[in-house]
Order: C-alpha cells, then structure tokens, then sequence
C-alpha cells in the first residue's frame, strides 16, 4: 500500500493502517533521531510522540513532500522541543568584556537544587514577569521576539526580565 493512501486511511481512524505505518517507519525514524545526537530513550520517546502526531494530524498531510519526509519533519521538530524543554542552563568560560551587574539567572537556578523552591518562588512572579522569563530562559527567545509575542516595546522586556531575576534572587536567597 502507498504511503499516501495509508495517511487517508489513517486519517479516518483506522488503526491497522496505523500499525503498517508504524511498522513500516518505526526503525528509520528511531535511526533519524539517533543520528542526530538523541539517546535510546529520547529517541523511542520522540518516535512514539510523532507516531501520535500522525495518528492526529494525517488528515492535514498536502502531499507537498513524500510522506516519509514529512514523518521525518515532524520527528525532528519533536526531538528540538524535547531538547529545549530538558535543557539545562549551561555557564559560561569566557569572560565579557564589561562587568554585568545584574543578577545572574542561571547561578541562581544552579545554587538553588531545590526544584520546589525554584518552582515557588516563580509562582510568585506576576504574570508578565513569568511569562518573560520562561521565554527568555525557557523557550530560548530574544529581548526582540519576546517583544513582538507580547506586543510591547524591547526595553519593557529587558526591564521586566531584570526585575524578575532580582525577585528571585532575593526569593531564592532566604533560606
């Protein structure tokens, strides 16, 4: 059966089509998601998250791409969000040239270890002041991008960020 005709058929819930196409894809997409730096349990995961994905979403495949590639795609976008959501903050070895003054974000996530005291003192963040720091520090975006998605000017963001790691560093500080 074409590959195609498997996504129609899927898309109209019927789940031995769902088997064919998962026996069919399993082992080249787990290959995939190896070869692009992803553990055995990472990529097992990834590959069950796109194998749902499709189930999902088969009914909006264009046929712009082979389905295969389109498979691929959606397995390799998975992977990158699963990355960016079990990130760590990463310190850094080279020294700025100027001093920054402002409060280090990441040493204080690191100093603490207590992921429920993390967790606290962000939930007492207002919410534009959690909103910017989860996509400054969590979704890895700019000042600017964090800007646009709010709809305020990129100072607002700076300050707001600013004033979010002063809050928790005085949170995180109290013992």
């Amino acid at each position: 059966m074409e590959d195609r005709d498997l996504l129609k058929r899927i898309a109209s819930g019927d789940t031995s089509a769902m088997r064919v196409f998962f026996e069919r894809y399993e082992a080249s997409l787990f290959a995939f998601l190896r070869s692009r730096g992803a553990d055995t349990q990472t990529a097992d995961d990834v590959v069950q998250d796109a194998m749902l994905a499709v189930w999902r979403t088969a009914g909006s495949f264009r046929g712009t791409s082979r389905v295969k590639t389109w498979l691929f795609a959606i397995g390799r976008n998975k992977l990158i969000d699963r990355q960016r959501r079990g990130s760590h903050l990463q310190v850094v070895e080279d020294v700025p040239d100027t001093a920054d003054d402002a409060p280090n974000a990441e040493a204080l996530l690191i100093a603490a270890q207590d992921a429920e005291r993390v967790r606290a003192c962000l939930d007492r963040l207002k919410p534009h002041h959690l909103t910017a720091m989860r996509l400054a520090f969590y979704e890895d975006m700019t000042y600017a991008e964090i800007a646009e998605i709010e709809g305020r000017p990129e100072g607002t963001i700076k300050a707001r960020v600013h004033y979010a790691k002063q809050l928790l560093m005085r949170c995180l500080g109290k013992r």
